[in-house]
């Protein structure tokens, strides 16, 4: 018996196997979904539990005070997704959006102190927001300032990753780029020593609308 054999006949008593033995077929695959009154809630305490810090407020009417409380004067870029200019974000004065240009969007979002988005979706049992990037939601308004904020209205809460790949099966039909984000940008690549904001935002912040828009958003992919 060669050493190849050897190793393969371990492998196969291990599993309860013998040679020629078919591999059994795998379970049928189960989603799971919580509750809608949990899911919120388990998004918050996820989202805390990465260092991120999370605002819940009753209606769309309640946010635009709310960022300007969190800007504390700090000049903004916001995308140009409906429902931030819903919520009344984009007419504060220290708020600049509605870029079409791509190097007029780059160099504000260098100088800004804090981007602002929407979600696309948000997966609760990892505290994540997903990114669809299109014309409303330029990835760099998420990735260049210093401070990420993001706000969306509640019902965009799906339960994790096996939910959003139901809903949202093949991504690639209708985006160039799908962005998970988990918690502030974090490294430990220099003598296992953990720097933020090395790859992205330092910080990232988020606005949950109880009332807002419905879930499944349409998406305008890129040109």
């Amino acid at each position: 018996m060669t050493s190849r054999e050897s190793i393969l006949e371990s492998i196969r008593a291990a599993l309860g196997r013998q040679a020629g033995q078919s591999a059994a077929s795998l379970e049928e695959p189960r989603l799971r979904v919580v509750p809608s009154d949990d899911v919120a809630a388990l998004f918050v305490s996820k989202f805390e539990l990465l260092g991120g810090k999370a605002f819940r407020v009753q209606g769309a009417g309640e946010v635009a005070e709310l960022v300007s409380g969190l800007l504390g004067g700090k000049r903004a870029v916001a995308s140009n997704a409906p429902f931030l200019r819903e919520c009344g974000v984009t007419r504060l004065p220290q708020v600049e959006s509605d870029f079409t240009n791509r190097e007029q969007l780059r160099a504000a979002c260098a100088s800004a102190g804090m981007g602002i988005t929407s979600a696309d979706y948000v997966l609760a049992d990892t505290g994540t927001l997903v990114m669809l990037s299109s014309q409303r939601e330029a990835r760099l308004i998420s990735l260049l300032p210093p401070v990420h904020l993001a706000i969306f209205p509640r019902n965009r809460i799906l339960t994790g990753l096996d939910e959003l790949l139901t809903v949202l099966p093949n991504p690639a039909e209708q985006t160039s780029s799908m962005v998970l984000i988990t918690g502030p940008s974090r490294t430990a690549d220099i003598e296992q020593i953990l720097v933020r904001g090395v790859h992205g935002p330092g910080e990232i912040q988020a606005v949950m609308v109880d009332a807002g828009e419905t879930c499944h958003p349409t998406v305008t992919p890129h040109s």
